[in-house]
């Protein structure tokens, strides 16, 4: 049977690249037990995790890595969609024969195709493997309320969608107005910039940036344990951080990379795969005000 018990704060991996465009191994091991020790139960390897940035032998080491180093202490949920069905059937089952828990997938964004072409994509990668998948709902790359619904009863590997199209509020009231019989299980992403209103509307967990794991679980497991108000309280006083980190994928991987650097995870050489636009000077600047108000240096 499908697995359908994640819930919770799935951080997508931020992905460490030396100057030169290597992919620092012993980082990425780094954050996995980093993530891991903060009692989490699960990470992402993404969009956020600049994937689509990774040649086929790559995508394989870093799930490789993240499997080993996870040591089963957490699931890991790989990205394989692809523009092409058979592409992405092949990602899928490469992934799930290296351990990975789950996939993550959004539908093809080439061509606008019509929901029954969307279906079709779905239902085949579905087929091709044993373990769920989360559809991800992304900007120009849609899975709207009635689509995610109708795929989750078309068949029980599609029991998961990570809503990110904003605003995604909204969307996840009328998923859950519509969800009823077909057990789809919401996830919110974004960043985690509406981690709790989405809770309030029925998310069952959320994929944030790696970079303050620790920060997301208290505010989830305060929220779920009923004290919504320390919750909200612990949430906003990271509202500058989030907002900083939410400046485009490009700007965000820099300032990511930045934030594991000062927290002990990443060596300061790590960076983003470019091209990568850099934010400047005084935004790094402005960052690190904030990394010692919060008190996150070297934590």
């Amino acid at each position: 049977m499908v697995d359908r018990s994640m819930r919770g704060i799935f951080p997508i991996l931020a992905m460490p690249f030396d100057k030169d465009g290597n992919i620092v191994i012993e980082d990425l091991q780094r954050e996995v037990d980093w993530i891991a020790g903060h009692g989490i139960p699960g990470v992402g390897i993404a969009l956020g995790s600049e994937v689509y940035k990774l040649s086929d032998g790559e995508r394989g080491l870093v799930l490789k890595t993240v499997v080993e180093a996870a040591k089963g202490r957490m699931k890991v949920v790989m990205n394989t969609g692809h523009e092409g069905t058979g592409v992405s059937v092949d990602y899928a089952r490469s992934a799930q024969d290296l351990g990975a828990s789950a996939l993550m997938i959004r539908p093809p964004s080439f061509a606008q195709l019509p929901a029954s072409d969307v279906t079709e994509y779905f239902v085949a990668i579905a087929e091709a493997v044993d373990i769920p998948i989360f559809m991800q709902d992304v900007l120009g790359s849609q899975v709207p309320p009635p689509l995610a619904v109708q795929l989750a009863k078309a068949h029980e590997n599609l029991c998961y969608i990570k809503v990110e199209v904003a605003p995604s509020v909204p969307r996840f009231a009328d998923l859950a107005a519509r969800t009823g019989a077909s057990g789809l299980i919401p996830f919110g992403g974004s960043g985690g910039q509406f981690l709790l209103e989405e809770a309030r509307r029925g998310s069952q967990g959320s994929m944030p940036w790696s970079v303050i794991p620790d920060v997301y679980a208290r505010v989830w497991d305060d929220f779920q344990s009923g004290n919504e108000v320390d919750a909200e309280t612990e949430y906003r006083r990271y509202a500058a951080l989030n907002r900083t980190i939410a400046q485009g994928m490009g700007a965000a991987m820099w300032v990511n990379d930045h934030i594991l650097f000062r927290r002990g995870v990443f060596q300061e050489t790590s960076q983003p795969r470019q091209p990568a636009p850099k934010p400047d000077d005084q935004t790094m600047k402005e960052l690190d005000a904030m990394l010692e108000e919060l008190d996150l240096i070297g934590k």
